[in-house]
């Protein structure tokens, strides 16, 4: 159907050690799940769970658990705030962290792990990726689904000084358990819900629409995410009280990014990566970043993932009539229409940002060895910016 040369899967070992309890009510888990005697430092964010009612749940949870906290974890999050709860961490000897939030605060919490314990520059951790040795040991209760940073050990701080954002990882970061209870979720407002079904459906088409390859299975299973997100979001975002539409989306959102998926098979990353660099200039949504990017990245790539577009084109969005290029254009047409459907606009005008910074973005991504991108290494400096443009 596909006819093409595929490659085979490649070798892999799959880690993930992390205990999930999914469900209405799991919070109440957490008095068995943190260690006992433990000193625990509570990070959240800007004070959404104590409106929502989860910042109640944990203390009751953890009555008998002497709980310190840090709060005020941006939306992406910065290594100077960060900077402080790791002085918190250390001069208050705590043992264990507790991450109550989003993606931002869960990323940061891992930081915070990674970098109370680090002999060094903890910038380094993110600048230079310096092996992370040790680390304090964490859990989470998730309250906005989008990263899949609850069931993975990787995670991506800013920094203000140098509007830079940098991803780094380690099998030590991942958290000891999550909490990830779908009703904690619906008090979201309609932006972080498009956000996070955004990034769950980019996070699956990075590992999905790049190379045929002998892997029957991932790609079954990313296609089930996909066409998952496509029924469960707009239900989610009609009727936010839907549990199971919520909880369905919450579940994709966790098992686009916990490296199931991604098993073998070649992957791409670009749109993330050079959407970072927008959210680092503009302060745009990391949601919003690969919603403008993704269908660009897709066309001026196409003739390079001609093979895969057509399997997404076809067992995603149903697409079997016409020509293989009206196939790939249609898919790609479909995937910005949900993105826009979602209320994630995807151009850069939408949000008053222009190009000023692009030449910037390439620099930047040259000096740090990541250009040529992509899962064929083809996306030069001179694709980055067609990408770019036709963002506007």
């Amino acid at each position: 159907m596909f006819p093409c040369q595929e490659i085979p899967v490649f070798n892999f070992t799959f880690y993930n050690p992390v205990r999930l309890l999914f469900g209405a009510g799991q919070i109440s888990s957490l008095s068995r799940e943190v260690p006992k005697g433990a000193k625990v430092l509570m990070t959240y964010g800007g004070g959404s769970i104590k409106a929502n009612g989860v910042y109640d749940q944990v203390h009751r949870s953890l009555i008998d658990s002497e709980v310190l906290e840090f709060g005020g974890i941006e939306a992406n999050p910065l290594f100077e705030t960060l900077m402080r709860a790791v002085e918190v961490v250390q001069r208050e000897n705590i043992d264990f962290l507790l991450a109550v939030g989003g993606g931002s605060v869960l990323d940061g919490t891992k930081f915070i792990s990674a970098a109370a314990r680090f002999e060094g520059d903890p910038w380094t951790l993110l600048s230079r990726h310096m092996p992370v040795k040790d680390a304090v040991p964490y859990g989470t209760v998730l309250t906005l689904p989008a990263t899949g940073s609850e069931m993975n050990s990787g995670a991506v701080v800013s920094r203000k000084m140098t509007r830079e954002k940098l991803s780094f990882s380690s099998p030590l970061l991942f958290p000891k358990f999550s909490i990830v209870d779908p009703e904690t979720t619906y008090s979201l407002p309609p932006r972080q819900v498009a956000n996070g079904v955004v990034d769950a459906f980019v996070h699956v088409v990075e590992q999905y629409v790049t190379v045929p390859s002998k892997a029957p299975l991932q790609d079954r299973f990313s296609e089930a995410i996909l066409r998952t997100l496509l029924e469960d979001g707009p239900r989610t975002l009609a009727n936010p009280m839907d549990y199971d539409a919520r909880s369905s989306f919450v579940w994709c959102a966790t098992m686009a990014l916990n490296g199931l998926i991604g098993c073998g098979v070649p992957q791409d990353w670009a749109t993330h990566q050079i959407g970072h660099e927008l959210t680092a200039f503009h302060g745009l949504d990391h949601g919003q970043t690969l919603a403008i990017l993704l269908p660009n990245l897709l066309w001026v790539q196409r003739d390079s993932k001609r093979e895969k577009l057509l399997q997404y084109a076809e067992r995603v969005w149903d697409l079997r009539e016409g020509s293989e290029a009206g196939r790939i254009e249609q898919a790609i047409i479909s995937t910005r229409a949900f993105f826009e459907k979602m209320g994630c606009p995807t151009h850069l005008s939408d949000y008053s940002v222009g190009s000023e910074h692009f030449e910037e973005i390439v620099a930047r991504l040259e000096g740090r060895g990541m250009i040529p991108m992509g899962e064929k290494k083809n996306l030069d400096a001179a694709r980055v910016r067609e990408v770019l443009a036709m963002a506007r």
